[in-house]
Parts: C-alpha cells; structure tokens; sequence
C-alpha cells in the first residue's frame, strides 16, 4: 500500500503501468490554507481564502506535471449527468466528465463522496466521476461508461478504474430513507447506533463489475476520509468546514 506520508496526491497504482496517463487523487497535505481548510484546499467553493486556493491548485497540477489551463470541471450538483469535454474550463450541473482529448485533464472535487477514475486503454478515453449517495442510487458510474461506449466505442475489457478515497462503511450512518434506496449487500444495520452503514466504495465498484471491467482492473483506494482524516479532508467529520480533494485524469502528449 502506498504510504501518503505528507504527500500532496496519491497515485492508484492501476493506473501506473501507463507511461502517459496523468491520475492523481490529492491529500490535505501541501498547500497554504490555515486551519480548519489545512493545507492544500483544492475547494474553490468553500470559505478559504481565495488567494490561498488558486495558490494550492497551481502546487496541485504543478506537481502532476500539467497546467490547470488544461483541467476540465464542473460544479456538482449530486446528480447523474455526465458532459463529454472536448476542451478545458469549467461547466455547471455534471457529475461526471469524460473526454478523449489529450492533454485535456478531467477531474472531480469531493471531501467524502467518492471520486472514480476511469481509463480506456485502447481508445486513450477517460473518465472522472463524483458519485454521492444520490449519484451511486443512481448508477452514475454505470451510465459513465454507456456513454463512454456510445461516444468512444469503450469496451469493458479496455477499462482499468479507481473508486477513490470517499467515507468508508464503518463511518457512512444513515437513515431507513437513505437506506432503502441500497441493495442489501451494500448496507447494514447497526443495532448499537440504530443506524443502517452504507459502503459506498463497493456500490460503485459493483457499477464497474456490472458494466464487465475484469475484477483485476479495478483498485479500491485503502484509504477513508474518516478514518485517515489527517490526510484527507472529510465535509461530515468536520462538519462542513473543511477543504476539499481533487480526483484527476487524462491523457499527456508531449510536443
């Protein structure tokens, strides 16, 4: 397992074998941002200074070796609609972005929902996706790689996916409202809380297994925003004032 250790991303292995793929999922670690947004707020959304957070989001790409002039985004809204980017800005009301084009570089901000990264090996096509509670209901990860098959002709067995560093089971307490809406295998009860836990990371994973990515080219991140949360930031441990991730990738071509 990858130590973080101060590290300002995490790197999912999966994605290493690939000499020009850019993937990268940041920590809390890094940046400028004093207390409770300490240190690399990546949230351009949230109550930090501004100035602090352009300068963590220019030490964030700088360190992934891209510009943030090359990074598509959208504001998310925890819904399922997915924007196909053909050039980089940022866009309003999208859960997920794909694209094709290289050095084009797609990502996601969360701080405990759960960020999914997903590449196309045969067709340099990818994916970044935030999926939520509402988002994993709706199977924004499965409608993510329709439209990546409709729009890139991707097929499962080219896909290699990362269901990043969200709030794990043990942390996620929701009511029977919320909980209705999960299969069985992905929820329990827990008598002691009077709550159901809901397991966000294998909700998503099984999107990926049903769309038909091979078990072995799927990586669950080892890591919580709860339980690991000196180095990530979490919205619910910390009762919304806090910083926020980013879950980053695409294709760089040199020259």
């Amino acid at each position: 397992m990858q130590e973080i250790n101060k590290l300002s991303f995490y790197i999912p292995p999966i994605f290493t074998q690939f000499s020009n793929l850019i993937a990268g999922e940041s920590t809390r670690h890094g940046g400028v941002s004093e207390i409770p947004f300490s240190s690399l707020n990546l949230g351009i959304n949230t109550n930090d200074d501004s100035k602090n957070v352009t300068e963590n989001r220019r030490i964030f790409f700088e360190k992934l070796g891209i510009s943030e002039t090359q990074f598509a985004s959208s504001y998310q809204v925890h819904g399922d609609k997915i924007q196909v980017v053909t050039e980089a800005g940022r866009a309003e009301g999208y859960d997920a972005l794909i694209t094709n084009q290289p050095n084009v570089f797609v990502g996601v901000t969360v701080a405990d929902c759960t960020p999914i990264l997903i590449y196309d090996a045969l067709n340099n096509a990818v994916g970044a996706v935030h999926a939520g509670w509402r988002g994993t209901v709706a199977q924004i990860v499965l409608k993510t790689l329709q439209t990546m098959q409709l729009t890139y002709s991707t097929k499962p067995a080219d896909c290699y996916a990362y269901v990043g560093t969200c709030i794990d089971e043990c942390s996620f307490e929701v009511g029977e409202e919320v909980a209705e809406q999960f299969d069985g295998e992905f929820k329990r009860f827990d008598s002691a809380l009077g709550k159901y836990l809901i397991d966000l990371k294998r909700a998503n994973a099984a999107q990926l297994a049903a769309f038909g990515i091979p078990a072995s080219q799927i990586e669950i991140s080892p890591y919580s925003t709860v339980t690991h949360n000196e180095d990530y930031f979490s919205y619910r441990l910390e009762k919304g004032q806090t910083g926020r991730m980013l879950a980053v990738i695409g294709i760089k071509q040199c020259g």
